[in-house]
């Protein structure tokens, strides 16, 4: 592996652990109504546990409304009592055909503790870059050691590297900071 091998799989794995915070901060909830908020609802389908969007079609009806349409008439009983047995704290209503998931107003309490949950998502994903920046120096220092590389190829690699670091470490503070301001606007 060559030292421009080891920058291109760092920006890689980098861009891939912001894509899994993004992913991950879809899921925790503001106050404005979010589809992806029922990614992680599991509902009985005909014996295995699946995904409520591969039984339903999931859209929004307005802001603080989501709604849940079963593809089969006979699934939305088993729909509504998935997405109330889930620890979203979500009270599903039946109107017909339609299931209606309205949310709730959150109160100032339970805004706080989902920053902190924000926050330590972000904290994670700083982890993962600053894991990701050591396997990438110590690839670096085997192959000056090996004589595959020279001294100064690993000086400018590890600045490479840092630089990349600090831009994805901003970005996951950007990110964040943008959710946390979501979650605390009333």
């Amino acid at each position: 592996m060559s030292v421009e091998e080891i920058k291109k799989t760092l920006e890689g794995k980098m861009d891939q652990s912001i894509a899994s915070l993004k992913n991950n901060l879809t899921k925790i909830r503001t106050g404005r109504a979010n589809p992806a908020l029922l990614d992680t609802v599991q509902v009985d389908y005909y014996g295995s546990m699946v995904p409520l969007s591969q039984v339903a079609n999931l859209s929004l009806l307005d802001a603080r409304t989501i709604s849940v349409q079963p593809w089969e008439k006979n699934m939305a009983p088993k729909i509504e009592k998935a997405i109330r047995d889930s620890d979203l704290g979500l009270n599903p209503s039946s109107m017909g055909e339609l299931i209606r998931v309205p949310m709730p107003a959150m109160t100032e309490e339970r805004r706080k503790e989902l920053t902190k949950v924000v926050r330590g998502e972000g904290e994670g994903a700083k982890v993962a870059v600053r894991n990701l920046r050591r396997d990438a120096n110590e690839a670096v220092k085997k192959l000056v050691k090996d004589k595959l590389a020279s001294e100064d190829d690993q000086k400018r690699c590890e600045a490479d590297v840092q630089k990349a670091t600090d831009k994805h470490i901003t970005e996951i503070d950007r990110l964040v900071s943008s959710k946390e301001q979501d979650i605390m606007a009333v």
